[in-house]
């Protein structure tokens, strides 16, 4: 595979996990994220209006993040931590599936539960692209290109 053609190959994949994550961050920001926390409660997670705007705050930065390439090695544990306390705590129960059609009626299709299909792929996304390292399209390239190289040493 050529370089530019590699270069390209991962910038569809950071952009839809970025996208997805600061869409569900975007969502919790504007319903308010006390509204998150009595999800977080029900399902017993400890101290949940700290972990609202703690997962709120953490998917709309970590998806912009995401999305420019930028700290996507250190942002992957963390939301790869609220990919799969999800999955367990409201997926798993419902199978892989992540499309589960119930019926077709007059006003359209109606789904079911979602199962953790679609947590895993973003857990394997963020693997993919942390172990991938920084690409010319990132800001972590970027960033490391900025940075001055020590000098080598004067051989005598």
């Amino acid at each position: 595979m050529k370089l530019l053609e590699k270069e390209w190959a991962l910038l569809p994949l950071r952009l839809i996990i970025g996208f997805g994550f600061a869409a569900h961050g975007y969502a919790k920001v504007s319903r308010g994220p006390d509204k998150f926390a009595i999800i977080l409660e029900s399902i017993g997670i400890p101290l949940p209006h700290v972990m609202a705007w703690i997962t709120t705050l953490l998917e709309l930065v970590g998806g912009l993040s995401m999305m420019v390439g930028a700290f996507v090695v250190p942002i992957t544990l963390p939301l790869t931590v609220v990919m799969t306390t999800a999955l367990i705590s409201v997926h798993l129960q419902y199978g892989f599936s992540s499309i589960r059609l119930k019926s077709i009626t007059t006003s359209g299709a109606e789904f079911g539960p979602i199962g953790y299909e679609l947590n895993l792929v973003y857990i394997a996304g963020l693997i993919a692209l942390a172990l991938a390292g920084p690409t010319k399209l990132s800001l972590d390239n970027w960033l490391m290109m900025r940075k001055p190289k020590p000098a080598k040493p004067v051989q005598s």
